[in-house]
């Protein structure tokens, strides 16, 4: 599923209008980055949770040529499953 999806299906569900589903979407896009952004965690209860994690500077190796490289520290959103959801997949 992608943006245009989940923007027809809850378009369908909740009869809005497609403008006023895609502004839905992206609001809730919008506040999850912005969340994110300040190193704050998103916890959406039976679905899952969103956090940053630091990453510490490390020697890496380029695969193709063997090199050594200095990869810098740096911060990824990471997502963790909800246990509902988890259950949901798996029986499925």
């Amino acid at each position: 599923m992608n943006r245009s999806d989940l923007i027809n299906s809850l378009k369908d569900k909740v009869a809005l209008s497609r403008k006023d589903a895609g502004k839905v979407v992206d609001t809730f896009f919008d506040a999850l980055k912005e969340t994110l952004s300040k190193s704050d965690r998103v916890e959406i209860r039976g679905f899952g949770s969103f956090s940053v994690k630091n990453y510490k500077p490390y020697v890496g190796r380029n695969p193709k040529t063997g090199e050594k490289i200095n990869v810098t520290s740096k911060k990824l959103p990471f997502f963790k499953v909800g246990k509902e959801l988890k259950e949901m997949v798996d029986k499925s």
